[in-house]
Protein backbone atom coordinates (compact mmCIF):
# COMPACT_ATOMS: atom_id res chain seq x y z
CA UNK A 1 0.00 0.00 0.00
CA UNK A 2 2.74 2.45 0.96
CA UNK A 3 4.76 1.51 -2.06
CA UNK A 4 1.94 2.56 -4.40
CA UNK A 5 1.41 5.96 -2.80
CA UNK A 6 4.88 6.88 -1.60
CA UNK A 7 4.82 10.00 -3.72
CA UNK A 8 1.91 11.31 -1.63
CA UNK A 9 3.61 10.82 1.73
CA UNK A 10 4.79 13.82 3.71
CA UNK A 11 8.59 13.97 3.30
CA UNK A 12 9.33 13.28 6.95
CA UNK A 13 7.31 10.08 7.07
CA UNK A 14 8.41 8.95 3.64
CA UNK A 15 12.02 8.90 4.71
CA UNK A 16 11.40 7.32 8.06
CA UNK A 17 9.21 4.68 6.49
CA UNK A 18 12.14 3.84 4.23
CA UNK A 19 14.51 3.60 7.22
CA UNK A 20 15.50 0.64 9.33
CA UNK A 21 12.84 -1.65 10.79
CA UNK A 22 13.65 -3.73 13.85
CA UNK A 23 13.13 -7.49 13.74
CA UNK A 24 10.64 -8.83 16.26
CA UNK A 25 11.11 -12.57 16.07
CA UNK A 26 9.62 -14.27 19.07
CA UNK A 27 8.67 -11.05 20.86
CA UNK A 28 5.60 -10.90 23.06
CA UNK A 29 3.53 -7.75 22.63
CA UNK A 30 3.50 -7.45 26.41
CA UNK A 31 7.21 -6.75 26.31
CA UNK A 32 6.54 -3.76 24.07
CA UNK A 33 4.17 -1.86 26.24
CA UNK A 34 0.92 -3.79 26.49
CA UNK A 35 -1.33 -2.76 23.64
CA UNK A 36 1.28 -2.34 20.91
CA UNK A 37 0.14 -3.84 17.62
CA UNK A 38 1.88 -3.86 14.29
CA UNK A 39 0.34 -2.92 10.98
CA UNK A 40 0.69 -5.17 7.94
CA UNK A 41 3.67 -3.25 6.58
CA UNK A 42 5.58 -3.48 9.85
CA UNK A 43 4.74 -7.15 10.17
CA UNK A 44 6.06 -7.78 6.67
CA UNK A 45 9.19 -5.81 7.37
CA UNK A 46 9.74 -7.67 10.63
CA UNK A 47 9.29 -11.02 8.92
CA UNK A 48 11.73 -10.10 6.20
CA UNK A 49 14.30 -8.94 8.73
CA UNK A 50 13.82 -12.17 10.62
CA UNK A 51 14.89 -14.01 7.48
CA UNK A 52 17.83 -11.69 6.90
CA UNK A 53 18.99 -12.09 10.47
CA UNK A 54 20.16 -8.50 10.97
CA UNK A 55 19.39 -4.83 10.52
CA UNK A 56 21.02 -1.75 9.06
CA UNK A 57 23.81 -2.40 6.60
CA UNK A 58 23.58 -6.11 5.89
CA UNK A 59 26.44 -6.06 3.42
CA UNK A 60 28.78 -5.03 6.19
CA UNK A 61 27.90 -8.08 8.24
CA UNK A 62 27.09 -5.93 11.26
CA UNK A 63 24.33 -7.05 13.60
CA UNK A 64 22.72 -5.14 16.43
CA UNK A 65 20.17 -6.25 19.05
CA UNK A 66 16.77 -6.76 17.46
CA UNK A 67 14.52 -5.73 20.34
CA UNK A 68 13.97 -1.98 20.59
CA UNK A 69 10.50 -1.07 21.89
CA UNK A 70 11.00 2.66 21.38
CA UNK A 71 11.70 2.26 17.71
CA UNK A 72 8.76 -0.07 17.18
CA UNK A 73 6.52 2.46 18.83
CA UNK A 74 8.05 5.14 16.62
CA UNK A 75 7.39 3.07 13.50
CA UNK A 76 3.90 2.28 14.64
CA UNK A 77 3.03 5.97 14.58
CA UNK A 78 4.83 6.24 11.25
CA UNK A 79 2.70 3.53 9.67
CA UNK A 80 -0.37 5.22 10.99
CA UNK A 81 0.78 8.43 9.33
CA UNK A 82 1.32 6.56 6.08
CA UNK A 83 -2.21 5.21 6.22
CA UNK A 84 -3.54 8.72 6.78
CA UNK A 85 -1.53 9.98 3.84
CA UNK A 86 -2.98 7.30 1.56
CA UNK A 87 -6.44 8.27 2.68
CA UNK A 88 -5.80 11.74 1.29
CA UNK A 89 -6.35 10.25 -2.17
CA UNK A 90 -9.56 8.49 -1.18
CA UNK A 91 -12.58 10.70 -2.11
CA UNK A 92 -14.78 8.77 0.30
CA UNK A 93 -12.80 10.03 3.29
CA UNK A 94 -13.74 13.20 5.11
CA UNK A 95 -10.90 15.67 4.47
CA UNK A 96 -11.50 17.55 7.68
CA UNK A 97 -11.30 14.32 9.64
CA UNK A 98 -8.09 13.33 7.88
CA UNK A 99 -6.49 16.72 8.49
CA UNK A 100 -7.37 16.67 12.15
CA UNK A 101 -6.09 13.13 12.57
CA UNK A 102 -2.85 13.98 10.81
CA UNK A 103 -2.26 17.04 13.00
CA UNK A 104 -3.15 15.01 16.07
CA UNK A 105 -0.53 12.49 15.05
CA UNK A 106 2.13 15.18 14.61
CA UNK A 107 1.29 16.52 18.03
CA UNK A 108 1.44 13.02 19.49
CA UNK A 109 4.82 12.36 17.92
CA UNK A 110 6.17 15.71 19.03
CA UNK A 111 5.04 15.07 22.59
CA UNK A 112 6.53 11.59 22.45
CA UNK A 113 9.87 12.89 21.26
CA UNK A 114 9.79 15.72 23.75
CA UNK A 115 9.72 13.15 26.54
CA UNK A 116 12.99 11.67 25.33
CA UNK A 117 16.36 12.65 26.88
CA UNK A 118 17.25 16.28 26.21
CA UNK A 119 20.09 17.13 23.84
CA UNK A 120 22.10 18.75 26.61
CA UNK A 121 22.52 15.38 28.28
CA UNK A 122 24.01 13.79 25.18
CA UNK A 123 27.54 12.52 25.77
CA UNK A 124 28.51 13.64 22.29
CA UNK A 125 26.72 16.97 22.18
CA UNK A 126 24.30 15.69 19.54
CA UNK A 127 20.96 17.51 19.83
CA UNK A 128 18.02 15.71 18.34
CA UNK A 129 16.18 18.83 17.18
CA UNK A 130 16.93 22.16 15.60
CA UNK A 131 16.76 25.47 17.44
CA UNK A 132 12.97 25.43 17.54
CA UNK A 133 12.83 21.89 18.98
CA UNK A 134 10.50 21.04 16.13
CA UNK A 135 10.73 18.16 13.75
CA UNK A 136 12.99 18.91 10.83
CA UNK A 137 11.68 17.38 7.63
CA UNK A 138 14.73 17.97 5.43
CA UNK A 139 16.92 14.88 5.45
CA UNK A 140 20.50 15.09 4.22
CA UNK A 141 22.95 12.43 3.20
CA UNK A 142 22.95 9.09 1.44
CA UNK A 143 21.63 6.31 3.70
CA UNK A 144 23.68 3.86 1.64
CA UNK A 145 26.73 5.01 3.53
CA UNK A 146 25.17 3.85 6.79
CA UNK A 147 25.98 7.19 8.39
CA UNK A 148 22.52 8.09 9.68
CA UNK A 149 22.03 9.24 13.25
CA UNK A 150 20.08 6.89 15.48
CA UNK A 151 16.40 7.77 15.63
CA UNK A 152 15.55 10.03 18.55
CA UNK A 153 15.93 8.26 21.86
CA UNK A 154 17.37 5.06 20.45
CA UNK A 155 19.26 3.14 23.12
CA UNK A 156 21.23 1.35 20.43
CA UNK A 157 24.85 2.23 19.84
CA UNK A 158 25.90 2.88 16.28
CA UNK A 159 26.97 -0.07 14.13
CA UNK A 160 30.05 1.74 12.83
CA UNK A 161 31.84 2.81 15.99
CA UNK A 162 31.24 1.65 19.58
CA UNK A 163 29.43 4.25 21.66
CA UNK A 164 29.19 6.53 18.66
CA UNK A 165 26.10 8.61 17.88
CA UNK A 166 25.81 6.92 14.51
CA UNK A 167 22.96 4.49 14.22
CA UNK A 168 21.36 2.35 11.56
CA UNK A 169 18.22 4.42 11.29
CA UNK A 170 17.48 7.79 9.79
CA UNK A 171 20.08 9.70 7.78
CA UNK A 172 21.51 13.02 8.92
CA UNK A 173 19.08 15.88 8.46
CA UNK A 174 20.16 18.69 6.22
CA UNK A 175 18.66 21.41 8.37
CA UNK A 176 20.17 20.32 11.68
CA UNK A 177 22.71 23.11 11.99
CA UNK A 178 23.12 22.40 15.71
CA UNK A 179 24.49 18.91 15.24
CA UNK A 180 28.08 18.71 16.50
CA UNK A 181 30.35 15.91 15.46
CA UNK A 182 33.29 14.87 17.62
CA UNK A 183 36.75 15.59 16.25
CA UNK A 184 37.75 13.21 13.50
CA UNK A 185 34.26 12.13 12.44
CA UNK A 186 34.47 14.60 9.58
CA UNK A 187 37.12 12.38 8.05
CA UNK A 188 35.31 9.06 8.45
CA UNK A 189 34.39 8.66 4.78
CA UNK A 190 37.71 10.08 3.64
CA UNK A 191 39.59 7.41 5.54
CA UNK A 192 41.51 9.78 7.83
CA UNK A 193 40.54 9.27 11.42
CA UNK A 194 41.33 11.74 14.14
CA UNK A 195 40.53 11.28 17.79
CA UNK A 196 36.94 10.14 18.34
CA UNK A 197 36.20 11.96 21.56
CA UNK A 198 38.30 14.58 23.28
CA UNK A 199 38.02 14.60 27.04
CA UNK A 200 39.87 17.88 27.01
CA UNK A 201 37.38 20.11 25.24
CA UNK A 202 34.23 20.52 23.25
CA UNK A 203 33.33 19.33 19.82
CA UNK A 204 33.93 21.14 16.57
CA UNK A 205 30.83 22.33 14.76
CA UNK A 206 31.76 20.60 11.56
CA UNK A 207 28.70 18.84 10.25
CA UNK A 208 28.56 20.76 6.99
CA UNK A 209 30.99 23.30 5.59
CA UNK A 210 29.79 26.88 5.45
CA UNK A 211 29.29 28.68 2.19
CA UNK A 212 32.37 30.80 2.98
CA UNK A 213 34.61 27.73 3.32
CA UNK A 214 33.14 26.26 0.16
CA UNK A 215 33.78 29.52 -1.68
CA UNK A 216 37.34 29.62 -0.36
CA UNK A 217 38.03 26.12 -1.66
CA UNK A 218 36.33 26.58 -5.01
CA UNK A 219 37.37 30.15 -5.87
CA UNK A 220 40.94 29.91 -7.12
CA UNK A 221 41.15 33.52 -8.29
CA UNK A 222 40.23 35.45 -5.16
CA UNK A 223 42.99 36.16 -2.66
CA UNK A 224 41.51 35.79 0.82
CA UNK A 225 42.79 37.56 3.92
CA UNK A 226 42.51 36.47 7.55
CA UNK A 227 40.09 39.28 8.32
CA UNK A 228 37.63 37.86 5.78
CA UNK A 229 37.19 34.57 7.66
CA UNK A 230 36.24 36.23 10.93
CA UNK A 231 33.67 34.03 12.61
CA UNK A 232 34.85 30.96 10.69
CA UNK A 233 38.38 30.46 12.06
CA UNK A 234 37.60 27.21 13.88
CA UNK A 235 35.84 25.78 10.84
CA UNK A 236 38.75 26.74 8.58
CA UNK A 237 41.24 25.31 11.09
CA UNK A 238 39.54 21.92 10.93
CA UNK A 239 39.68 21.82 7.13
CA UNK A 240 42.76 20.70 5.21
CA UNK A 241 42.96 23.75 2.97
CA UNK A 242 41.58 26.18 5.51
CA UNK A 243 44.19 25.07 8.04
CA UNK A 244 46.99 25.57 5.55
CA UNK A 245 45.65 29.04 4.71
CA UNK A 246 45.63 30.13 8.37
CA UNK A 247 49.11 28.74 8.97
CA UNK A 248 50.53 30.69 6.05
CA UNK A 249 48.77 33.91 7.02
CA UNK A 250 49.82 33.73 10.69
CA UNK A 251 53.47 34.00 9.68
CA UNK A 252 52.92 37.58 8.48
CA UNK A 253 49.70 38.48 10.32
CA UNK A 254 49.19 41.83 12.01
CA UNK A 255 48.56 42.03 15.75
CA UNK A 256 44.88 42.72 15.04
CA UNK A 257 44.59 39.62 12.84
CA UNK A 258 46.36 37.47 15.42
CA UNK A 259 43.98 38.70 18.11
CA UNK A 260 40.98 37.85 15.94
CA UNK A 261 42.25 34.32 15.28
CA UNK A 262 43.29 33.84 18.89
CA UNK A 263 39.94 34.79 20.38
CA UNK A 264 38.11 32.43 18.03
CA UNK A 265 40.31 29.38 18.55
CA UNK A 266 40.69 29.64 22.32
CA UNK A 267 37.24 28.22 23.21
CA UNK A 268 37.94 25.23 20.94
CA UNK A 269 41.72 25.05 21.47
CA UNK A 270 41.78 21.65 23.15
CA UNK A 271 39.59 20.12 20.46
CA UNK A 272 41.71 21.61 17.68
CA UNK A 273 44.84 20.19 19.32
CA UNK A 274 43.65 16.66 18.62
CA UNK A 275 42.32 17.41 15.15
CA UNK A 276 44.18 16.12 12.10
CA UNK A 277 44.35 19.63 10.61
CA UNK A 278 43.57 21.87 13.56
CA UNK A 279 46.70 20.86 15.48
CA UNK A 280 48.86 22.63 12.91
CA UNK A 281 47.07 25.93 13.52
CA UNK A 282 47.72 25.61 17.26
CA UNK A 283 51.38 24.81 16.62
CA UNK A 284 51.70 27.81 14.33
CA UNK A 285 50.21 30.03 17.00
CA UNK A 286 52.81 28.79 19.48
CA UNK A 287 55.41 29.91 16.95
CA UNK A 288 53.98 33.28 15.90
CA UNK A 289 51.65 34.36 18.69
CA UNK A 290 52.50 37.16 21.09
CA UNK A 291 54.16 36.27 24.39
CA UNK A 292 50.90 36.70 26.30
CA UNK A 293 48.96 34.63 23.75
CA UNK A 294 51.51 31.82 23.90
CA UNK A 295 51.34 31.80 27.68
CA UNK A 296 47.54 31.78 27.71
CA UNK A 297 47.45 29.02 25.10
CA UNK A 298 49.90 26.95 27.15
CA UNK A 299 47.70 27.41 30.21
CA UNK A 300 44.96 25.61 28.29
CA UNK A 301 47.11 22.48 28.46
CA UNK A 302 46.90 22.31 32.25
CA UNK A 303 45.36 19.03 33.32
CA UNK A 304 45.53 17.55 29.82
CA UNK A 305 49.26 17.09 29.16
CA UNK A 306 49.25 13.30 29.58
CA UNK A 307 46.13 12.79 27.47
CA UNK A 308 47.46 14.98 24.69
CA UNK A 309 50.92 13.39 24.86
CA UNK A 310 49.42 9.99 24.09
CA UNK A 311 47.30 11.28 21.19
CA UNK A 312 48.54 11.27 17.60
CA UNK A 313 48.05 14.98 16.96
CA UNK A 314 48.03 16.28 20.51
CA UNK A 315 51.58 15.03 21.08
CA UNK A 316 52.79 17.39 18.35
CA UNK A 317 51.21 20.35 20.09
CA UNK A 318 52.82 19.37 23.39
CA UNK A 319 56.22 19.12 21.71
CA UNK A 320 55.83 22.55 20.15
CA UNK A 321 54.73 24.05 23.45
CA UNK A 322 57.76 22.56 25.22
CA UNK A 323 60.00 24.16 22.59
CA UNK A 324 58.67 27.70 22.99
CA UNK A 325 57.28 28.28 26.50
CA UNK A 326 59.28 29.56 29.46
CA UNK A 327 60.91 27.25 31.98
CA UNK A 328 58.21 27.76 34.59
CA UNK A 329 55.52 26.56 32.19
CA UNK A 330 57.76 23.76 30.92
CA UNK A 331 58.19 22.54 34.48
CA UNK A 332 54.46 22.79 35.14
CA UNK A 333 53.65 20.81 32.01
CA UNK A 334 56.08 17.93 32.49
CA UNK A 335 55.06 17.56 36.14
CA UNK A 336 51.78 16.12 34.85
CA UNK A 337 53.73 13.22 33.33
CA UNK A 338 55.20 12.19 36.69
CA UNK A 339 54.22 8.60 37.41
CA UNK A 340 53.54 7.89 33.73
CA UNK A 341 57.05 8.15 32.26
CA UNK A 342 57.48 4.52 31.20
CA UNK A 343 53.99 4.48 29.73
CA UNK A 344 54.89 7.49 27.60
CA UNK A 345 58.27 6.09 26.58
CA UNK A 346 56.65 2.90 25.28
CA UNK A 347 53.89 4.79 23.47
CA UNK A 348 54.21 5.59 19.77
CA UNK A 349 53.17 9.20 20.45
CA UNK A 350 54.28 9.76 24.02
CA UNK A 351 57.91 8.84 23.37
CA UNK A 352 58.31 11.93 21.20
CA UNK A 353 57.16 14.11 24.09
CA UNK A 354 59.69 12.51 26.46
CA UNK A 355 62.44 13.03 23.88
CA UNK A 356 61.46 16.69 23.55
CA UNK A 357 61.54 17.12 27.33
CA UNK A 358 65.08 15.72 27.44
CA UNK A 359 66.16 17.94 24.54
CA UNK A 360 64.67 21.24 25.70
CA UNK A 361 64.43 21.25 29.50
CA UNK A 362 67.42 21.45 31.88
CA UNK A 363 68.18 18.13 33.51
CA UNK A 364 67.62 19.36 37.05
CA UNK A 365 63.99 20.10 36.08
CA UNK A 366 63.43 16.64 34.59
CA UNK A 367 65.54 14.49 36.90
CA UNK A 368 62.35 12.67 37.89
CA UNK A 369 62.16 11.52 34.26
CA UNK A 370 65.79 10.47 33.89
CA UNK A 371 65.93 8.63 37.21
CA UNK A 372 63.13 6.32 36.02
CA UNK A 373 65.54 4.96 33.40
CA UNK A 374 68.14 3.78 35.93
CA UNK A 375 68.36 -0.04 35.88
CA UNK A 376 66.12 0.02 32.79
CA UNK A 377 68.67 1.11 30.16
CA UNK A 378 69.09 -2.28 28.49
CA UNK A 379 65.35 -2.96 28.49
CA UNK A 380 64.62 0.42 26.95
CA UNK A 381 67.49 0.13 24.47
CA UNK A 382 65.88 -2.98 22.99
CA UNK A 383 62.49 -1.24 22.63
CA UNK A 384 61.54 0.45 19.32
CA UNK A 385 60.72 3.74 21.06
CA UNK A 386 62.83 3.35 24.17
CA UNK A 387 66.04 3.17 22.13
CA UNK A 388 65.36 6.70 20.88
CA UNK A 389 64.86 8.02 24.39
CA UNK A 390 68.14 6.48 25.61
CA UNK A 391 69.96 8.14 22.71
CA UNK A 392 68.51 11.53 23.75
CA UNK A 393 69.70 10.91 27.31
CA UNK A 394 73.21 10.19 26.02
CA UNK A 395 73.10 13.40 23.96
CA UNK A 396 71.64 15.89 26.42
CA UNK A 397 72.10 14.65 29.97
CA UNK A 398 75.62 15.75 30.81
CA UNK A 399 75.33 15.01 34.51
CA UNK A 400 78.29 12.77 35.42
CA UNK A 401 76.19 10.44 37.56
CA UNK A 402 73.62 9.88 34.82
CA UNK A 403 76.26 9.33 32.14
CA UNK A 404 78.10 6.83 34.33
CA UNK A 405 74.97 4.84 35.20
CA UNK A 406 73.72 4.69 31.61
CA UNK A 407 77.11 3.78 30.10
CA UNK A 408 77.78 1.08 32.70
CA UNK A 409 74.51 -0.62 31.84
CA UNK A 410 75.24 -0.40 28.11
CA UNK A 411 78.75 -1.83 28.45
CA UNK A 412 77.54 -4.75 30.56
CA UNK A 413 75.35 -5.90 27.66
CA UNK A 414 77.08 -4.35 24.66
CA UNK A 415 77.48 -7.60 22.68
CA UNK A 416 73.81 -8.41 23.07
CA UNK A 417 72.76 -4.86 22.26
CA UNK A 418 74.96 -4.81 19.15
CA UNK A 419 73.00 -7.76 17.75
CA UNK A 420 69.57 -6.42 18.70
CA UNK A 421 67.39 -4.79 16.05
CA UNK A 422 66.98 -1.69 18.23
CA UNK A 423 69.86 -1.94 20.66
CA UNK A 424 72.40 -1.66 17.84
CA UNK A 425 71.35 1.97 17.32
CA UNK A 426 72.26 2.81 20.91
CA UNK A 427 75.71 1.21 20.53
CA UNK A 428 76.25 2.98 17.22
CA UNK A 429 75.26 6.27 18.85
CA UNK A 430 77.93 5.89 21.53
CA UNK A 431 80.56 4.96 18.93
CA UNK A 432 79.72 8.02 16.84
CA UNK A 433 78.97 10.65 19.49
CA UNK A 434 80.39 9.30 22.73
CA UNK A 435 83.59 10.17 24.53
CA UNK A 436 86.80 8.50 23.28
CA UNK A 437 87.00 6.43 26.45
CA UNK A 438 83.44 5.15 25.90
CA UNK A 439 84.16 4.35 22.26
CA UNK A 440 87.32 2.45 23.16
CA UNK A 441 85.48 0.53 25.87
CA UNK A 442 82.94 -0.75 23.34
CA UNK A 443 85.59 -1.71 20.77
CA UNK A 444 87.53 -3.62 23.42
CA UNK A 445 84.36 -5.51 24.35
CA UNK A 446 83.80 -6.53 20.72
CA UNK A 447 87.37 -7.62 19.98
CA UNK A 448 87.58 -11.35 19.39
CA UNK A 449 84.00 -11.43 18.07
CA UNK A 450 84.43 -9.25 14.99
CA UNK A 451 83.96 -12.06 12.44
CA UNK A 452 80.83 -13.34 14.14
CA UNK A 453 79.42 -9.84 14.58
CA UNK A 454 80.16 -8.94 10.94
CA UNK A 455 77.94 -11.80 9.76
CA UNK A 456 75.00 -10.61 11.82
CA UNK A 457 72.50 -8.23 10.22
CA UNK A 458 72.44 -5.58 12.95
CA UNK A 459 75.85 -6.07 14.53
CA UNK A 460 77.58 -5.64 11.15
CA UNK A 461 76.52 -1.98 11.28
CA UNK A 462 78.17 -1.67 14.69
CA UNK A 463 81.43 -3.15 13.35
CA UNK A 464 81.37 -0.62 10.51
CA UNK A 465 81.03 2.19 13.07
CA UNK A 466 84.01 0.74 14.99
CA UNK A 467 86.09 0.95 11.81
CA UNK A 468 84.88 4.47 11.03
CA UNK A 469 85.28 6.08 14.46
CA UNK A 470 87.96 3.96 16.12
CA UNK A 471 91.55 5.13 16.48
CA UNK A 472 94.12 3.95 13.90
CA UNK A 473 95.50 1.49 16.45
CA UNK A 474 92.04 0.08 17.18
CA UNK A 475 91.28 -0.15 13.49
CA UNK A 476 94.50 -2.11 12.89
CA UNK A 477 93.55 -4.62 15.57
CA UNK A 478 90.16 -5.16 13.96
CA UNK A 479 91.66 -5.59 10.46
CA UNK A 480 94.22 -8.10 11.74
CA UNK A 481 91.40 -10.12 13.27
CA UNK A 482 89.68 -10.20 9.89
CA UNK A 483 92.84 -11.24 8.01
CA UNK A 484 93.50 -14.12 10.39
CA UNK A 485 96.78 -15.58 11.56
CA UNK A 486 97.60 -17.59 8.41
CA UNK A 487 98.21 -16.79 4.77
CA UNK A 488 94.93 -18.45 3.87
CA UNK A 489 93.03 -15.53 5.39
CA UNK A 490 90.13 -17.80 6.27
CA UNK A 491 88.18 -15.11 8.17
CA UNK A 492 88.44 -12.71 5.23
CA UNK A 493 87.20 -15.42 2.83
CA UNK A 494 84.20 -16.06 5.04
CA UNK A 495 83.42 -12.37 5.27
CA UNK A 496 83.70 -11.83 1.51
CA UNK A 497 81.06 -14.51 0.90
CA UNK A 498 78.66 -13.32 3.58
CA UNK A 499 75.65 -11.14 2.71
CA UNK A 500 76.33 -8.78 5.61
CA UNK A 501 80.06 -9.12 6.27
CA UNK A 502 80.99 -8.14 2.72
CA UNK A 503 79.85 -4.61 3.59
CA UNK A 504 82.28 -4.65 6.51
CA UNK A 505 85.07 -5.62 4.08
CA UNK A 506 84.08 -2.65 1.93
CA UNK A 507 84.25 -0.40 5.00
CA UNK A 508 87.75 -1.75 5.71
CA UNK A 509 88.85 -0.63 2.25
CA UNK A 510 87.31 2.80 2.83
CA UNK A 511 88.87 3.40 6.24
CA UNK A 512 92.27 1.67 6.26
CA UNK A 513 95.42 3.69 5.77
CA UNK A 514 97.40 3.78 2.54
CA UNK A 515 99.88 1.09 3.57
CA UNK A 516 97.13 -1.36 4.51
CA UNK A 517 95.02 -0.74 1.43
CA UNK A 518 97.25 -2.36 -1.18
CA UNK A 519 97.98 -5.31 1.09
CA UNK A 520 94.30 -6.00 1.70
CA UNK A 521 93.43 -5.65 -1.99
CA UNK A 522 96.06 -8.23 -2.90
CA UNK A 523 94.65 -10.60 -0.30
CA UNK A 524 91.17 -10.16 -1.72
CA UNK A 525 92.28 -10.78 -5.32
CA UNK A 526 93.83 -14.10 -4.34
CA UNK A 527 90.45 -15.40 -3.24
CA UNK A 528 88.42 -13.90 -6.06
CA UNK A 529 88.86 -16.88 -8.41
CA UNK A 530 87.97 -19.28 -5.62
CA UNK A 531 84.71 -17.42 -5.14
CA UNK A 532 83.79 -18.02 -8.78
CA UNK A 533 83.67 -21.77 -8.15
CA UNK A 534 80.60 -21.37 -5.96
CA UNK A 535 77.38 -21.93 -7.86
CA UNK A 536 75.81 -19.11 -5.85
CA UNK A 537 78.88 -16.91 -6.04
CA UNK A 538 78.24 -14.79 -9.12
CA UNK A 539 76.62 -11.91 -7.30
CA UNK A 540 79.26 -12.15 -4.57
CA UNK A 541 82.04 -11.98 -7.16
CA UNK A 542 80.41 -8.93 -8.69
CA UNK A 543 80.34 -7.22 -5.30
CA UNK A 544 83.97 -8.11 -4.56
CA UNK A 545 85.09 -6.88 -7.96
CA UNK A 546 83.43 -3.57 -7.18
CA UNK A 547 85.37 -3.47 -3.91
CA UNK A 548 88.62 -4.10 -5.75
CA UNK A 549 87.84 -1.50 -8.39
CA UNK A 550 87.00 1.08 -5.73
CA UNK A 551 90.20 0.31 -3.86
CA UNK A 552 92.33 0.53 -6.98
CA UNK A 553 90.76 3.86 -7.89
CA UNK A 554 91.67 5.13 -4.47
CA UNK A 555 95.27 3.94 -4.91
CA UNK A 556 95.38 5.69 -8.28
CA UNK A 557 94.12 8.93 -6.77
CA UNK A 558 96.63 8.72 -3.94
CA UNK A 559 99.47 8.02 -6.37
CA UNK A 560 98.62 10.97 -8.60
CA UNK A 561 98.23 13.21 -5.56
CA UNK A 562 101.65 12.23 -4.14
CA UNK A 563 103.29 12.70 -7.55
Amino acid sequence: MMGNHSGQLPLFFENVAAGSVMGVSGMDSRALGGDLTLGPNLMAAAAELQNLGGVGNHSAGIHVPLMDPLYLQYLRSTEYAAAQAVALNDPSMDREFIGNSYMDLLGLQKAYMGALPSPQKSQYGLPYFGKSDSLNHGFYGNPAFGLGLSYPGSPLAGPLLPNSPIGSGSPVRHGERNIRFPSGMRNLVGGVMGSWHSEAGGNLDENFPSSLLEEFKSNKTKCFELSEISGHVVEFSADQYGSRFIQQKLETATTEEKNMVFHEIMPQALTLMTDVFGNYVIQKFFEHGTASQIRELADQLTGHVLTLSLQMYGCRVIQKAIEVVNLDQQTKMVAELDGHIMRCVRDQNGNHVIQKCIECIPQDAIQFIVSVFYDQVVTLSTHPYGCRVIQRVLEHCSDAKTQCIVMDEILQSVCMLAQDQYGNYVVQHVLEHGKPVERSAIINKLMGQIIQMSQQKFASNVVEKCLTFGTPAERQILVNEMLGSTDENEPLQVMMKDQFANYVVQKVLETCDDQQLELILNRIKVHLNALKKYTYGKHIVARVEKLVAAGERRIGVLSSYSA
